[in-house]
């Protein structure tokens, strides 16, 4: 984690930096960089049947997007993902699970010990991403060894009601707050693309700089069949994802930017402009519903940039 200290931004500062000629922003995010880049990896350990309306997903229930569902897969295929994350180089890997909340009984119990399993390989950072918590799943999370807990605030307050309204930003609030209060590091970030403005761009930055998260996944909307954003492929182009990633690294200078889903919109060439101003995190591998990019390529990138990997 970068030790700059760190500064509290106004919004009209933000917005200020946002508008710079794009040289001059990517100069003021890279004092903020380290070189290092950090790999991790996941597993989609139960997909779809999801009852939540996310505008975005795939995986939503209220959408007919025929992906494949299938239930929460055993320990053992847990551990095959695991190992090929070692082999890929990753530092972390993540249980990712579709639905609200973590299923009550046999599935959370699951996951828990999934969890343990994967600490006691000794070589990976255990990561969770299985929805919004009560406090009791929180301290079970942290008993079980989990390092870090993902939950995405996925957009602004102020946007929020216009992608998702089978829950609130406030639920997603509490979970960040639960998280941290049980010791674990939090990785929490966005998907950009979705209608969001500028402005609310810049809020996303500054809600995230006031939950102070260790890992900021930045996702860009690949826009699925089916879904209520599925021609949403022109909100967002790839100079202003620059743009936000440098802001975000700006004003959460003590957070690791990672780039994850959608991260194929940005050709190779800003991909790695990004990671030499602004980027220190990749999710390698395949997403959740999406394609990724094969991991010895990121690996060549990371040499040819001179990175550390870490």
């Amino acid at each position: 984690m970068n030790s700059t200290l760190k500064k509290t931004y106004t919004k009209e500062e933000l917005l200020k930096l946002y508008n710079l000629p794009l040289e001059e922003l990517l100069k003021e995010s890279s004092k903020y960089m380290s070189n290092n880049v950090e790999f991790c990896s996941l597993i989609n350990a139960r997909n779809g049947k999801c009852s939540q309306n996310c505008k975005y997903c795939a995986q939503s229930s209220h959408y007919r997007t025929d992906i494949e569902t299938f239930p929460l897969v055993d320990k053992e295929e847990v551990k095959k993902a695991a190992l090929e994350a070692i082999e890929h180089k990753a530092s972390r890997f993540a249980i990712v699970t579709s639905g609200k909340t973590p299923d009550e009984g046999r599935d959370f119990q699951l996951e828990l010990d999934m969890i343990k399993e994967i600490n006691s390989l000794g070589k990976l950072k255990p990561c969770a991403s299985i929805g919004i918590l009560n406090e009791e799943q929180a301290k079970q999370l942290a008993q079980s060894g989990l390092k870090r807990f993902h939950h995405n605030i996925n957009t602004c307050r102020s946007y929020y009601p216009e992608v998702c309204t089978t829950h609130t930003f406030e639920d997603r609030i509490n979970t960040c707050k639960l998280v941290k209060k049980y010791g674990m590091e939090l990785c929490c970030g966005v998907i950009l693309g979705m209608g969001e403005s500028v402005e609310q761009r810049v809020e996303m930055a500054m809600e995230l700089a006031e939950i102070e998260p260790n890992s900021i996944p930045i996702n860009i909307l690949m826009p699925i069949p089916e879904t209520p954003f599925e021609n949403y492929h022109d909100k967002i182009d790839e100079e202003n994802v620059l743009r936000t990633m440098a802001i975000f690294k700006i004003a959460n200078p003590q957070a690791v930017v990672r780039f994850c889903g959608g991260r194929m919109r940005l050709s190779q060439e800003n991909q790695e402009l990004a990671l030499k101003t602004c980027v220190e995190g990749i999710l390698i591998g395949n997403y959740l519903t999406t394609v990724g990019r094969e991991p010895a390529e990121d690996l060549e990138t990371v040499k040819k940039l001179g990175k550390n990997l870490i």
